[in-house]
């Protein structure tokens, strides 16, 4: 409810901006266990719903749509952390802390910009356009 009111791509990702380090560890010798969280049945309903309620749009911005094909994330507000995942902590499944993102988002989430990286571009697609970026 506090994401919606800012109206932009760059504004959006600053509010949610992590600031990590490629590479920091978050769950160690227990990745297991939000690689378990992220394969359940709860999991996978919430995430459609989000998606759902995103319209596919990163960030959930009408005018960005995620490309068809493009994996979309779902990305947590407020990060995870083992403890919520052994308590079973109902937060990290509700929608009002879930966003959904594209894997560069996410970076941008996490990472920071680089290179004055603002709003992804979007690629005109055509048909038998075979080139990736």
């Amino acid at each position: 409810s506090e994401l919606i009111q800012l109206l932009n791509y760059d504004d959006r990702v600053a509010y949610l901006q992590h600031n990590g380090s490629v590479g920091e560890d978050t769950f160690g010798f227990e990745r297991y266990l939000n690689q378990r969280f992220y394969r359940s049945k709860e999991w996978k309903s919430v995430r459609n719903e989000v998606i759902l309620r995103d319209n596919a749009c990163d960030l959930g911005l009408e005018d960005l749509p995620i490309p068809d094909g493009e994996p979309i994330l779902i990305h947590h507000m407020n990060p995870v952390t083992k403890d919520d995942i052994i308590s079973h902590s109902l937060d990290i499944l509700k929608p009002e802390y879930l966003i959904s993102v594209t894997q560069q988002t996410h970076n941008l989430i996490h990472y920071g910009f680089q290179n004055g990286a603002t709003i992804p571009e979007t690629l005109e697609r055509v048909p038998g356009d075979t080139k990736l970026w």
